[in-house]
């Protein structure tokens, strides 16, 4: 009978969630958030939630991680309550540029996923665990991979609507009851702040909802991440990357030695000729902080096509379980890796004879690309291209 009920509702939003952005005429308005203590942004909270002298040199993971420790972090949390929950992940636009950006929340996001879409474009998807967000969004609809994800850190999933060829994967998947979308009684609200209808969602009340719907809510495992304070040895300089997926979507990131993140800066002018790619900084909407990660990964991962959708327009799959090539940058430094995840489990890294690849304790972006992609070093940094499959 639920998934009855989902239909229902997925075709009552398809236009207002599955299309681009657009003006509304009479959006549901939710009060624009306070930012609270849960919701400062990681990189002004070091000296709280970040590594101490006390980080052990042996580093967390990938198991027997302490309770008071975000496995998919390797930091100490504030409150470990937060932990003995189920993940939220949560899909957020990045297109069109004036209607979305800058988005909500996703400085306080433990790990976020950058990949392909269909046209040309790219989505987030972000994975909230050992913080809370009071606002988080514009959310989208769903994508192929996000299977992988959910199923990986065995989350609570909110988006807007999608194909119907996607959706049948999801409806008839073993987490149908752990989806949630727009709907009367649930947290997905709108928000009209410029003349767009943009649905977003508070963390907290994502995952009491859950709970109040009798989804079991508890702690899961999550393990297979490793934390090392100290950078290993026999990387080579990473100070810049650029990841282009096309000429409408290209990001760069700037390793910022001052506080040890890399920041990110997106794309502001269509580049088809790779002539003239322009950029400014990302900042997140809800905390005004600048979106800065400690790790920014770059996954090869193979790409195919596997339907087409209503429009006649092609339904990518990435296929994201298996083993494959992959960048890490921490630390101002390029490592080369192998990315590892089987269905159940959370993405891992490992080095090339296999010994755990350690993540800097902190928040991590993963940059998704097909896995035929080039991987150019220059005089600036490297500069990955997106290509099929």
């Amino acid at each position: 009978m639920k998934k009855f009920l989902y239909v229902f509702v997925f075709l009552s939003i398809a236009l207002a969630a599955c299309g681009p952005a657009a003006p509304a005429a009479s959006p549901t308005a939710i009060e624009t958030p306070t930012i609270s203590a849960a919701s400062t942004p990681a990189s002004t909270t070091a000296t709280t939630f970040g590594p101490t002298p006390s980080f052990p040199p042996e580093g967390y993971g990938p198991s027997n991680f302490p309770s008071d420790v975000d496995p998919l972090t390797g930091l100490t949390v504030a409150n470990p309550a937060l932990l003995d929950r189920r993940p939220m992940v949560i899909k957020v636009s990045n297109e069109p540029r004036i209607a979305v950006r800058p988005q909500w929340g996703l400085s306080l996001a433990d790990l976020v996923y950058e990949y392909f879409t269909d046209d040309s474009g790219t989505r987030f998807t972000a994975v909230f665990y050992g913080n809370d967000a009071d606002m988080v969004g514009p959310i989208r609809s769903v994508r192929l991979i996000d299977i992988h994800l959910v199923r990986g850190y065995k989350a609570i999933f909110a988006y807007g609507y999608g194909d119907p060829v996607v959706l049948d994967r999801f409806l008839h998947s073993e987490f149908a009851d752990r989806l949630v979308i727009e709907g009367e009684s649930t947290p997905l609200k709108r928000y009209d702040p410029n003349g767009y209808n943009h649905l977003v969602v508070n963390t907290a009340d994502l995952s009491a909802y859950a709970t109040t719907k009798g989804i079991q809510n508890g702690r899961q495992n999550l393990d297979g991440m490793f934390f090392k304070l100290k950078a290993p040895d026999g990387g080579q300089p990473g100070k810049q990357a650029i990841v282009r997926y096309s000429g409408v979507i290209y990001n760069r990131w700037d390793y910022d030695p001052t506080t040890g993140k890399y920041l990110r800066f997106s794309d502001t002018l269509d580049d088809f000729d790779v002539r003239n790619e322009q950029y400014a900084q990302l900042t997140d909407r809800l905390t005004n902080q600048p979106i800065a990660f400690d790790n920014m990964v770059v996954l090869l991962v193979t790409h195919e096509v596997y339907s087409t959708d209503s429009h006649g327009n092609k339904i990518t799959d990435i296929l994201f379980s298996g083993s494959g090539d992959g960048y890490a940058f921490r630390d101002g430094q390029v490592y080369k890796v192998k990315w590892q995840r089987n269905d159940p489990d959370v993405v891992s890294l490992t080095n090339p004879d296999g010994t755990p690849f350690p993540f800097k304790p902190g928040t991590t972006w993963f940059e998704v690309v097909g896995v035929n992609s080039t991987a150019q070093q220059t005089d600036q940094g490297w500069r990955f291209t997106h290509q099929m499959p």
